[in-house]
């Protein structure tokens, strides 16, 4: 019973969110009418993933990177290896030996995950560095995009986009064409 009330109150929670969006749209699309506004909409992960900004961010995020994760890759294949030998070698070793041996593989262990840790944190961080340049680049591209052809309003990230309001593409041509 407890779990079918979960999945109604997040069913319920789905269905405000889809109701959101009708409305949104509904708005959206009587703004457009009204008013004869003009509406574009761009997908910012295609202008994330696709632009020539993005492919050299993501190299230089790679190149930046690579040792650290290489070296973390070799701990890991240390302590594996090091595991392995504990447990051929346990059973013929003394108690304290191999006490010994467990106590430094699980600091070794420890040290390796703090290490991974560190790691994912300065990659997010510097991927969200990396981003921000983008889009700060990118909202000026859309800016003189909406100004050249006289878009009223950019939306990002929408449910659905016709593809005459669609202008990802002209903003990674723009975005690639600078230097």
């Amino acid at each position: 019973k407890e779990s079918f009330m979960k999945f109604y109150q997040s069913s319920k929670w789905i269905q405000v969110g889809i109701v959101a969006a009708v409305a949104a749209l509904s708005f959206t699309q009587a703004f457009a009418q009204d008013v004869g506004a003009r509406i574009g909409a761009v997908n910012v992960e295609k202008v994330f993933n696709e632009s020539n900004l993005a492919k050299q961010s993501q190299a230089r995020l790679e190149r930046d990177f690579a040792k650290r994760q290489a070296d973390i890759r070799d701990g890991a294949e240390k302590i594996r290896a090091a595991a392995e030998k504990l447990d051929r070698d346990g059973a013929v070793m003394n108690e304290a030996e191999r006490i010994r041996r467990q106590r430094e593989l699980a600091d070794q262990d420890r040290e390796l995950q703090r290490k991974q840790r560190e790691f994912t944190e300065d990659l997010n961080q510097r991927t969200f560095e990396e981003r921000a340049k983008i889009a700060e680049k990118a909202n000026l591209v859309l800016k003189q995009i909406a100004e050249q052809r006289k878009i009223d309003v950019i939306v990002q990230e929408a449910a659905y986009v016709n593809p005459k309001s669609d202008i990802t593409d002209d903003v990674i041509k723009a975005l690639n064409s600078q230097k």
